[in-house]
């Protein structure tokens, strides 16, 4: 072929070719709407790719070389990436499609043991399953007087031993946006109990930053009642919040709980703060549980209640991090034990003295009739690099029911404590914004004598003060009977209680504790003899969790 013939060839051949590469672009730019109609615009694209190679194979062969055909081989990988790009996306998106309709049939799932725990999980995540367990074991001694005088109750608390929690269960995540939990309770407050579900809820997690959580659990309520029992600086909680959290909250309590945090100041270069709110509806505990095995029935209606919690936290960068909030329960509605109980709608205040080798309770009001109940708290929290600082105030408040001419007034109580953690080793206790609270040290080295590393050593010291009485009318008078000078006397008791602790943690499973506390209970019985009593108890405890 001459020249001249070649070149024509050539300039026939390009304008085919941008015509042909024009129209296949233009049809690829389209979106169709149908799975099929993408399906045979992607076929028919590829036929005019293969053709366009096939055809500029050709006119190599034929020997033509310029510019034209250094354009049309651009063109042509152009095209064929354009081609490439949209088979991915179209494969992505069924992938999508695929995911959304059913989980993974066949993926891999991975085992591991972080920290000792079993844990299984989905190669995407979407699944996990982690085996859960919390162990417990306590051992302790009351040193109480000899000579007390013979109206006090309680002379010889019970030294010895318990498990004082034993949990064992599951949780993990469904379907990515679903995390769900079931854990079983065998330990007991002076003695263990029969085995009942301590948590059973699902949890959905997608309304970032917010979170609903139904079933039996421990809503959110209060500063101290949010620390996991396993990461608390002491081996029970302050009693002031203890009370607090059982009034409407507590364990296996049902609710449903709506639940938000996030940050304000992110971006800042100065101070930030991160937020909490909480809010949940919450009925009865899941069983109501007995100190000495097996379970009661449950009352003829049950209580029915409305809690919420809002704290912010400012910090600096890692140097400190304070923590201010408030929180509420009212009680719409007690539980109702029956037409012929005395009271039929009670509604008890109560605590043991911050120790359970002894299930005991030395201050309590008793059953209160009422029709509702309402407690308000405070929180401030502290932290500065290795130290902590926590404290919180309790109004508690009881609306009574009307029975008779004469309307006896509504009781308040009150409570508060104030505590400090000082962790030896530099290890500090980080901020859980989720929760609001904060957890235990993290180890910077574990426990390894051959490496001289001995783990993380902390100390504590806490002052709580209960105070359960009302228009208490003073030693040595008895209440009236008969509407008269505080004939409406709640003798409750007072509790004071200092507590110092010691606690060694091996690694992020296992832990020592030691608190020796003293113990003040200034309570007057009906007839105004003192009962209460001083004494002082030392306790230590093993625990392992994962």
């Amino acid at each position: 072929m001459s020249p001249s013939k070649k070149a024509l060839a050539t300039r026939v051949a390009y304008g085919a070719f941008v015509s042909l590469m024009a129209a296949s672009l233009a049809g690829g730019a389209m979106a169709a709407p149908a799975r099929s109609d993408k399906d045979a615009k992607l076929a028919a694209m590829q036929q005019q790719l293969d053709a366009l190679t096939a055809q500029l194979a050709q006119l190599r062969d034929a020997g033509a070389q310029d510019a034209r055909m250094a354009a049309m081989q651009e063109q042509l990988s152009a095209f064929a990436q354009q081609l490439a790009d949209l088979k991915a996306a179209q494969s992505a998106d069924a992938s999508d499609i695929i995911t959304l309709k059913a989980p993974p049939s066949g993926g891999a799932t991975t085992a591991s043991l972080p920290n000792g725990k079993p844990a299984l999980a989905t190669a995407d995540g979407r699944f996990t399953a982690n085996v859960k367990a919390i162990v417990m074991f306590d051992a302790g001694k009351y040193f109480q007087k000899g000579n007390l005088p013979a109206a006090v109750t309680n002379r010889d608390l019970n030294d010895g031993t318990n498990f004082r929690r034993a949990r064992f269960g599951i949780d993990g995540r469904l379907f990515k946006d679903f995390d769900y939990g079931l854990i079983y309770e065998f330990g007991g407050s002076g003695a263990e109990d029969a085995g009942h579900i301590q948590e059973a809820y699902i949890t959905y997690t997608a309304l970032k930053p917010w979170r609903i959580k139904v079933g039996a659990y421990e809503p959110n309520i209060g500063l101290a009642a949010a620390v996991s029992t396993s990461q608390m600086p002491f081996m029970e909680r302050p009693a002031p919040a203890e009370v607090a959290r059982n009034v409407a909250a507590g364990d296996s309590r049902s609710a449903i709980q709506l639940t938000g945090n996030g940050m304000w100041g992110a971006g800042d270069s100065g101070i930030a703060a991160r937020w909490l709110f909480s809010t949940a509806l919450t009925g009865a505990t899941v069983g109501t549980i007995n100190s000495t095995g097996g379970s009661t029935a449950q009352p003829n209606d049950e209580q029915t209640a409305v809690i919420a919690r809002f704290a912010v936290a400012p910090f600096d960068s890692t140097n400190w991090q304070a923590h201010f909030g408030v929180n509420a329960q009212k009680v719409t509605q007690p539980n109702d034990a029956g037409a012929a109980a005395s009271p039929r709608y009670p509604i008890q205040l109560r605590d043991r003295p911050e120790l359970r080798i002894d299930g005991t309770r030395l201050v309590d009001t008793g059953g209160i009739d009422a029709k509702g109940a309402t407690v308000y708290g405070v929180e401030a929290g502290l932290s500065v690099q290795n130290f902590l600082f926590e404290s919180e105030y309790f109004k508690y408040a009881i609306d009574r029911r009307i029975t008779g001419a004469t309307r006896p007034s509504d009781p308040e109580f009150k409570g508060w404590y104030v505590s400090g953690v000082w962790v030896l080793t530099g290890e500090n206790r980080p901020y859980n914004p989720a929760e609001g609270r904060f957890d235990a040290p993290k180890l910077n080295y574990n426990f390894n004598p051959a490496a001289g590393t001995w783990g993380a050593w902390e100390i504590g010291a806490r002052y709580s003060v209960l105070d359960l009485n009302y228009h208490d009318c003073g030693a040595g008078k008895a209440i009236p009977a008969s509407p008269a000078a505080c004939f409406d006397a709640v003798r409750g008791g007072e509790q004071k209680i200092s507590t110092i602790g010691i606690n060694w943690y091996l690694n992020p499973t296992i832990r020592m504790m030691m608190d020796y506390q003293h113990v003040d209970i200034d309570r007057l019985n009906t007839a105004g003899v003192q009962v209460g009593q001083k004494y002082n108890a030392l306790a230590v405890r093993g625990q392992f969790a994962f």
